[in-house]
């Protein structure tokens, strides 16, 4: 599997639209009509699934999939949808795919897709729920992500590894809640 580069984007942070939602539930039956029988679900997941934030307006969506290899197998249907695969990029067992409008290379959604036994899964899914159900901590990611995007604002890479003194210990934070509560009172990111 080929893992192309992504340039570095312009960072661009819009209060939070509920259309989002919309959006993500779109674009997850999308996915699922190619991915057929091999799609466990697709979660909404990273700021645009937290409302009350600022988010770059590109949707995260993380499909869970029973086999990688089949997925890989499905790689062109996943670029008939107008997706670009870029491999793992970075994290063991992703396969990550990029969609972004041809004319001005906007970033409409990035997929992060991992077979149902990794363990990444919880990783995103405690972070999201954590901020939901956190507003503090959601009012801090925001505002490190203005302090981010005012340091980087042409490059998002640069803009995440910004992030990252801040996003590491509050993810560790999140996997100790998940954990503890296992979400039985956990909305659906």
């Amino acid at each position: 599997m080929v893992e192309a580069a992504v340039d570095g984007l312009k960072v661009e942070l819009w209060a939070h639209d509920p259309a989002w939602e919309r959006t993500a539930k779109q674009e997850a039956g999308r996915l699922a009509h190619v991915l057929g029988d091999n799609l466990i679900t697709v979660h909404h997941i990273g700021s645009t699934a937290v409302p009350g934030i600022k988010a770059k307006p590109t949707i995260d969506l993380m499909p869970i999939v029973r086999s990688l290899s089949v997925l890989d197998a499905s790689s062109d249907d996943i670029r008939v949808l107008g997706y670009q695969c870029r491999g793992e990029f970075g994290i063991p067992g992703r396969r990550y795919y990029t969609r972004t409008i041809p004319d001005t290379g906007r970033r409409l959604f990035n997929v992060h897709a991992f077979q149902h036994d990794s363990a990444e899964i919880d990783r995103h899914l405690a972070f999201c729920h954590y901020l939901r159900h956190h507003p503090d901590e959601a009012r801090a990611y925001e505002a490190e992500k203005e302090r981010a995007a005012a340091l980087h604002p042409n490059d998002t890479l640069a803009y995440n590894d910004a992030k990252a003194g801040w996003l590491k210990p509050c993810e560790l934070r999140a996997l100790i809640w998940w954990n503890s509560s296992k979400a039985s009172t956990v909305v659906e990111c």
